[in-house]
């Protein structure tokens, strides 16, 4: 069964053009071309990627994005012309999986979504938990826990924090979590690792540095 995919993009060419490239790849596609009807899309049918423009009229990208992921952990790839950090951390901050800055070439949009779906198709486990401290991962079910109560994590907060318990006493640099929980490696994008590392420590107790400890210059490390 294909892949289902929402694009939301006011520019007519572009939302064609890359409508056409995705249907050539196989893809169920649909299209929004605003914000308000991006989001009924959004809430009323399941897709397996959203592709949101930042820049759309009625609600822009970043607050559909903030929306819907207060119901959902649809993979989200934010379309932007602006590549300003501030604009690239605001997406991220609200929950996007990743971003592509416009203009981009359509071969680089395609190995971005074949990238998402390799990250959350289920894979074979072994079904044992992983542990770090009070911390228990059970990746089979895709289930965490601390100190008894479930923790609520989004795919790429799970990915990345499976990665660090893993790699428990050893140092993760930014680079590394970039290739294994994104699946690409550049250094212009590591600051997205600086925001999901900012994502999970809101959702683990104690302060900042009690589970994930900033190694200066390197990267993060989760010591047993």
């Amino acid at each position: 069964m294909p892949k289902k995919i929402l694009l939301v993009e006011d520019e007519k060419h572009i939302a064609r053009f890359v409508e056409l490239e995705l249907q050539h790849e196989g893809y169920d596609i649909r299209v929004a071309a605003d914000g308000r009807e991006g989001l009924a899309l959004a809430a009323s049918e399941t897709f397996d990627v959203l592709l949101l423009d930042v820049m759309l009229p009625s609600i822009n990208g970043i607050e559909i994005c903030r929306r819907v992921r207060t119901q959902s952990d649809v993979p989200i790839l934010l379309l932007t012309a602006r590549d300003a950090v501030m604009d690239r951390v605001a997406g991220l901050d609200a929950g996007a999986d990743d971003y592509l800055v416009k203009p981009f070439a359509i071969e680089e949009l395609l190995a971005r979504i074949r990238t998402i779906l390799r990250r959350v198709t289920p894979t074979e486990t072994t079904g044992e938990a992983l542990t770090c401290r009070d911390i228990v991962m059970d990746v089979a079910a895709y289930e965490v826990e601390i100190k008894g109560s479930k923790l609520e994590l989004t795919k790429t907060e799970f990915d990345l924090l499976k990665l660090l318990i893993e790699r428990k006493n050893k140092v993760c640099t930014r680079e590394l979590i970039l290739t294994t929980v994104w699946g690409y490696d550049t250094d212009v994008e590591t600051n997205v690792v600086d925001v999901y590392i900012r994502h999970l420590r809101t959702k683990l107790p104690g302060g900042m540095n009690t589970y994930i400890e900033t190694v200066r210059g390197v990267g993060y490390v989760m010591r047993e």
